[in-house]
C-alpha cells in the first residue's frame, strides 16, 4: 500500500497513545493532589473547550474548520485518527496543520508526494498527511527542505489513483515557521 496505516495498526497505535497519556495525567494529577495519597482524577477536555478558549480570544482566530495548531498533543492525534477513518466527515473543510515536511517518490506514477508528519507530544504516532500545494510549483526547488517545519492551510479533498482512493489538502497556502 502506497500511503497510510491500516485500521489495525491504526487503533494499536490509538490505544497505546491513550495508555500513555491516562498513566502520564494519572501521574501529574496524584502529585497535585491536595492530600497525600489521595488521587485526584485527570482533567478531561471537554468537547467544544477548545473552540471555547479561541472564542475567549486566547487563541489568534483562525480562517480553518479543523485548526490542528491549537490542539493539545492527545487531541491532535485523536483529531487525526478521526481524519484518517472517517474521511468524508472532512472533505470540502479547511484545515490547518503544521509538522516537519517530506517528500516522498513512488515508482509506480513517477511523482512525488507531499507530507506533512503531524507528530504528538511522545512523538510515537505521528502520521503523515498529504498535500497538493495549488498553483504550478516545481519540485524540489520550491519547496522546502525535507524536515524543515511547515504550515499548511487548504481544503480536505480526495482523488483515485491506481484504482485506491487517497485523501490530502489541496494547500493554498504553505509557509516555513
Amino acid at each position: 500500500m502506497k500511503r497510510g496505516l491500516s485500521a489495525v495498526t491504526a487503533l494499536a497505535l490509538f490505544a497505546m497513545l491513550l495508555g500513555a497519556c491516562s498513566e502520564r495525567q494519572n501521574t501529574a494529577a496524584q502529585s497535585e493532589s491536595a492530600a497525600p495519597g489521595v488521587p485526584v482524577p485527570p482533567r478531561v477536555e471537554e468537547p467544544g473547550e477548545t473552540e471555547a478558549i479561541a472564542k475567549k480570544g486566547e487563541y489568534a482566530a483562525s480562517p480553518a474548520d479543523v485548526d490542528l495548531t491549537l490542539l493539545n498533543s492527545a487531541m491532535v492525534y485523536a483529531e487525526v485518527f478521526n481524519i484518517v477513518e472517517s474521511p468524508d466527515k472532512y472533505m470540502g473543510k479547511t484545515i490547518k496543520m503544521s509538522g516537519p515536511y517530506y517528500a516522498s517518490y513512488f515508482d509506480e506514477t513517477d511523482a512525488y508526494y507531499h507530507y506533512v508528519i503531524v507528530e504528538d507530544a511522545s512523538a510515537c504516532c505521528s502520521q503523515g498527511l498529504e498535500f497538493i500545494w495549488n498553483g504550478t510549483h516545481n519540485y524540489p526547488a520550491d519547496y522546502p527542505a525535507d524536515g524543515e517545519k511547515i504550515e499548511v492551510v487548504g481544503e480536505f479533498k480526495s482523488y483515485v489513483e491506481l484504482g485506491q482512493t487517497y485523501y490530502y489538502i489541496a494547500a493554498d497556502e504553505i509557509r516555513v515557521v
